[in-house]
């Protein structure tokens, strides 16, 4: 027996349902592909514009919410997952890297745990199926290879460094390049140059994200990467505290003066001794995204302390789950973001 239903009829219904991060419908979006019908049943496939989308679920019902209410016959849909990241066709061309997205982790001040967020990030979209590197751009304390249990050189090639690899993360630090325990003095060129080589010296691989995490302030740093490098956005990470959250603010007002887009503001260490909501506070008042908090706990230094983040030492944690939230959080927002250049 005829099908009383075609693709045209599964497109019409699917052309309802809302993209939530994209806020456009999927056809529209282009994101529907490999609609099969076989007598009663249908499948197909969503490219979702990253494999950490967030709300891939949510999408996933509201596809068969809408085949079931719209075209009458059908007994079973199947949803099948692929993703294609959105590239910033601005990093291969000036960089010659197959890097996609380049965020930029910064803090108004030291001590807020930026570093420790820029990791747990980094490892959580790597479980997620992204590709990811995490670059350690703290050229005053670059202590990312201790909280990724990976304290040696990497190899080296003829011409480049080869990035470590770590809990699914291609890995490169200043901490790997200076001896252990040595006083560094940096000065502006200096800077300028080693920001610039973490880059184009390393052999990084095709990534989706690359995540840097830069030194605490506002510093030559902060100016070296956003004029050399391409930066898809920047994330402030700050404690709840008011004076955190002034220095937090300062570093949004130097991402904007050097146009360089503000994804959102992350509050750590948030709990009894800090208080809590200061983060959120801060992102209302300056029209941001607060992409979520996480609480003080002793879980995230003991994990930093042995090589494991916590997203990997205590998976199921609350903690471990708002990191991993949050990196789905950040992976939609870049993903809005791609979308408004292709505009």
């Amino acid at each position: 027996m005829d099908n009383k239903f075609n693709i045209d009829d599964i497109k019409k219904a699917l052309g309802t349902v809302i993209e939530p991060d994209l806020h456009k419908d999927l056809i529209t979006l282009d994101m529907v592909k490999d609609i099969e019908i076989k007598n009663d049943e249908v499948s197909f496939t969503i490219m979702l514009t990253t494999p950490a989308c967030p709300l891939k679920h949510q999408m996933e019902n509201d596809c068969k919410s809408a085949i079931e209410k719209m075209v009458e016959g059908v007994k079973n849909i199947e949803v099948v997952f692929d993703s294609n990241v959105r590239a910033d066709s601005r990093i291969k061309k000036k960089l010659d890297l197959n890097i996609k997205n380049i965020i930029a982790v910064s803090s108004g001040k030291g001590g807020v745990g930026k570093s420790t967020v820029s990791v747990n990030i980094a490892v959580s979209l790597a479980k997620e199926g992204t590709r990811v590197g995490l670059l350690d751009a703290d050229i005053y304390g670059p202590d990312i290879p201790i909280m990724m249990g990976m304290k040696t050189l990497p190899q080296t090639s003829e011409k480049k460094l080869i990035p470590g690899i770590a809990h699914g993360v291609e890995l490169m630090s200043m901490g790997f390049l200076i001896p252990e325990g040595d006083a560094v003095v940096w000065r502006g060129p200096m800077i300028h140059n080693a920001i610039l080589q973490l880059f184009t010296e390393v052999a990084w691989g095709d990534l989706d994200y690359m995540i840097v995490d830069l030194p605490p302030g506002t510093g030559d740093a902060q100016m070296s990467l956003a004029q050399n490098v391409p930066l898809t956005g920047g994330v402030i990470v700050t404690t709840p505290q008011e004076v955190a959250l002034s220095d937090a603010k300062r570093g949004i007002s130097a991402f904007n003066k050097l146009d360089v887009p503000v994804i959102g503001i992350i509050e750590n260490m948030s709990g009894e001794i800090f208080g809590s909501g200061g983060g959120e506070k801060a992102a209302i008042e300056m029209g941001l995204d607060f992409l979520g908090r996480i609480p003080l706990d002793a879980q995230i230094r003991e994990g930093s302390d042995i090589g494991k983040p916590v997203v990997i030492s205590e998976p199921d944690s609350e903690t471990a789950l708002n990191f991993r939230s949050i990196a789905k959080v950040l992976a939609g927002k870049i993903s809005v973001i791609q979308l408004k250049k292709s505009e």
